[in-house]
């Protein structure tokens, strides 16, 4: 077996043992997660891990997401094939990468030059040519582009920024992690007009959403003790 076809049996593996037997059913996601290479988004020297049922470190302190939750959080918003969606945190590109064979367009945002250039050439790399990614604070969306039907924040805010709940569309679906360091849940948000329904899914654990509108790192550290 050569290297492309042990990555692949990973990647079946991983779809079918952590995602499909957690309860994921939608075969439009099975069969993007089953596409998207996950080792061509982690750091060479783990890239044996990229298949793992774990998040891993990418570098400047973020993390490549756990397969479930990647394909959880997707799942929620519902995407049926023609939708315009935002991501709020690049980092790695994966996320990105998923998204953009289920969805028509993805808008990431990304603060960080050396992560955004590096997913940028990744997705490139694998033809994902509906995925333009963005420098700037996330925390407040991205205006010049809403509404969107989706939106998808990869870090957790303290609370939900208004600007990303003003930035969807009728009827369209936020998915993001909201609470403290030690203390989160994945919320969906969906809007009815000028009215927004919330529920939270489950715990997990992410990386801070930093900016205006996010954490400090002061305060985010003493939310520890909180």
């Amino acid at each position: 077996m050569d290297g492309a076809q042990k990555y692949q049996s990973l990647c079946d593996q991983m779809v079918r043992e952590q995602i499909e037997r957690r309860g994921i059913k939608n075969q439009r996601l099975l069969m993007a997660l089953c596409a998207v290479p996950r080792h061509r988004f982690v750091p060479d020297q783990i890239s044996h891990m990229a298949y793992e049922d774990c998040p891993l470190a990418i570098g400047d302190g973020q993390t490549i997401s756990q397969p479930y939750i990647v394909a959880l959080m997707t799942e929620l918003l519902e995407l049926q094939g023609g939708e315009k969606v935002l991501e709020i945190g690049t980092g790695s590109g994966y996320q990105a990468a998923v998204l953009a064979k289920l969805a028509q367009q993805i808008h990431s945002v990304e603060r960080l030059v050396s992560l955004a250039g590096k997913a940028a050439r990744i997705l490139a790399e694998l033809a994902l040519n509906n995925v333009e990614i963005h420098l700037g604070d996330g925390s407040k969306g991205w205006e010049a582009e809403a509404p969107y039907d989706g939106i998808l924040v990869t870090a957790a805010a303290q609370k939900v920024p208004k600007p990303l709940l003003d930035q969807l569309a009728n009827k369209g679906r936020l998915v993001i992690p909201v609470g403290s360091r030690m203390n989160q849940d994945l919320e969906v948000w969906q809007r009815q007009d000028d009215r927004y329904f919330h529920r939270s899914v489950l715990a997990v654990a992410f990386v801070p959403l930093r900016g205006e509108l996010g954490w400090s790192l002061k305060d985010w550290e003493e939310s520890n003790n909180w």
